[in-house]
């Protein structure tokens, strides 16, 4: 088996990524990523978890556990967590948000659409930002 730091570094070059790429794509330095390669650091868990999801491969697989880059197993997926996951992603304020009990019953192909869902919204919401702030320039300068 590998170990987490060969699978970032194949898994980097297999998607034609620098080091500089998958740095600011986790939101740390490039010499702080190249530790993990060099097996310098350990990553945290929502390294992994960013990673894996990134490279569309399991945990097991970004970790060395397995050579099998699918997820091998559907009842370890947790949809609550993987929504909060997303609600912190993309800055949701979660009070409210959602009844847990229909949550529970959630499948990946629902997480996926939720994200979506979630991503339209940020991007409605950044543009109409966007809009306004131009807007109010577009007034401030008359």
């Amino acid at each position: 088996m590998v170990d987490v730091s060969q699978r970032f570094k194949e898994l980097r070059k297999k998607h034609k990524l620098t080091q500089k790429d998958v740095a600011e794509f986790l939101g740390i330095t490039e010499s702080g990523y190249g530790y993990y390669e060099q097996g310098r650091n350990e990553p945290s868990i929502e390294i992994l978890k960013k990673l894996s999801k990134r490279y569309s491969v399991s945990m097991d697989y970004i970790t060395g556990e397995t050579d099998d880059p699918t997820p091998s197993d559907d009842k370890k997926f947790d949809a609550l967590s993987e929504i909060n996951i997303l609600l912190k992603k993309y800055g949701i304020n979660q009070s409210g948000f959602f009844d847990i009990e229909k949550w529970k019953k959630a499948g990946p192909e629902g997480i996926k659409q939720l994200e979506s869902y979630f991503q339209f919204i940020v991007e409605q919401a950044e543009k109409m930002e966007k809009e306004e702030k131009n807007s109010n320039e577009d007034s401030f300068k008359k």
